[in-house]
């Protein structure tokens, strides 16, 4: 049986977002999978099925608790104190892709990262709640029995909304809505599905409430909808607390736009350097945040060594100065750790991916010494960026792969070996 598993790739290293999902399919080893997928496309089906799902969701539920013991236990896992970790997106190295390519794959993360970061929906996840009441965790609980089985910490995006919380219709997912935010009315509905995660999957510790503010922008305004994104996180914070007491909840996961020092900035902030400007509207959301959240254990930030615009002015080892910048504008405001949830030192002149590796061990290096405590990268699987800026492997897709030179610089970074010693 065949399974079409519907995923969306956002952010990639030139910020192009593509507007509808890539289908993919491929032979799946859980039959469960493929019935799953097939009830949530055509209801009928799930009259017939539904003894065998929930057979297959407990013979799931039992494998994905055995795989766990690979993992450092501890109450919440304790973090060294700079931690690297990665994204997945919709590639990954996931049983329906080439065998051999999955074990190295899981051999790689194993050796390269600290962390392993999951959203709810999209990104490799299938829609968790297609419906009011109706749960679909298959493709969710693959990917966290991924990152068991490779020995990382796990963190989990609260990121995206069912259709039926935003407009949609009940028991269909329209890819192409999956950057917009839950309609306020289903706020509450949306931290009760966070909640259900929380308890899903106890191990896990850290938790990102949404993706860079998608779907909250005030276009007639021009400026981030932060009251309504706080009052979402705040709904969030408090569900998945009642259930979790144990949790770790950080936001707001905005993205710390700037601006070519080539370029009039629309909204300056005054903060400047060779590196650009930093637009204020971001600033806005994190003091706004800052003030106004009922609770954080981290604050969560974006961005990438580029400002706007096509072209850049600025050399690659001159752009990595505004992670350091950032950093000290937030340690300026609040004690909270300080987390990269993306983090981009790609640059349109470092082509070959050696120098791109050493670039982003640079610039990791600098983002460390400046103060934060984790950075994310976005997308293990080498698809969209030829000099693999962040990528762990060759595209996963196309044959064997080959790890990137980036994956064994990690592997040997001084706070990795430091990791690996304790």
């Amino acid at each position: 049986m065949l399974v079409a598993v519907v995923g969306w790739d956002a952010v990639a290293a030139d910020d192009t977002t593509p507007t509808t999902g890539t289908a993919f399919a491929g032979v799946s080893a859980i039959a469960a999978l493929a019935l799953s997928t097939v009830t949530t496309i055509v209801g009928d089906v799930r009259r017939v099925v539904v003894p065998l799902i929930v057979a297959s969701i407990a013979l799931v539920g039992w494998s994905f608790t055995a795989l766990r013991s690979s993992v450092p236990s501890g109450d919440p896992w304790e973090l060294p104190e700079f931690a690297v970790g990665t994204t997945h997106a919709q590639f990954s190295a996931d049983p329906w892709q080439d065998e051999g390519s999955v074990e190295s794959a899981r051999t790689i993360l194993d050796d390269s990262v600290v962390l392993q970061n999951q959203h709810i929906m999209g990104f490799g996840a299938l829609n968790p709640q297609p419906s009011p009441g109706v749960y679909d965790w298959e493709t969710l609980d693959n990917r966290m029995e991924l990152i068991s089985q490779t020995g990382s910490v796990p963190v989990v995006t609260l990121c995206c909304a069912p259709d039926w919380m935003k407009g949609g219709v009940e028991g269909e997912t329209d890819w192409s809505t999956l950057e917009d935010a839950p309609d306020p009315e289903y706020f509450d509905e949306y931290a009760a599905l966070a909640a259900e995660v929380a308890q899903r999957y106890p191990d896990v510790y850290y938790f990102l409430v949404w993706n860079e503010l998608k779907g909250f922008y005030l276009n007639d305004e021009d400026r981030w909808n932060y009251e309504d994104y706080t009052e979402l996180y705040n709904k969030v914070y408090l569900a998945v607390k009642e259930v979790r007491p144990d949790a770790l909840i950080g936001g707001p996961y905005v993205v710390m736009d700037s601006w070519d020092p080539r370029d009039t900035p629309s909204h300056p902030s005054g903060i400047t350097g060779p590196w650009g400007q930093l637009d204020q509207r971001p600033l806005d959301v994190l003091t706004y945040w800052l003030d106004n959240n009922v609770g954080s254990d981290f604050i969560v930030v974006d961005g990438r060594v580029r400002g706007y615009g096509e072209d850049t002015s600025v050399d690659p080892t001159t752009g990595l100065q505004k992670f350091e910048v950032v950093n000290r504008w937030l340690q300026d405001r609040t004690d909270l750790p300080i987390w990269w949830a993306e983090w981009y030192p790609n640059h349109p002149d470092v082509v070959d991916p050696d120098e791109a590796a050493q670039l982003t061990i640079d610039g990791l290096d600098i983002t460390r010494s400046s103060g934060a405590s984790v950075v994310l990268l976005w997308d293990p699987n080498g698809s969209e960026d030829p000099a693999c800026h962040t990528c762990l492997w060759s595209d996963i897709r196309s044959g064997p792969i080959e790890p990137s030179p980036l994956a064994g610089a990690l592997a040997e970074a001084p706070w990795r070996q430091d990791t690996s010693a304790e």
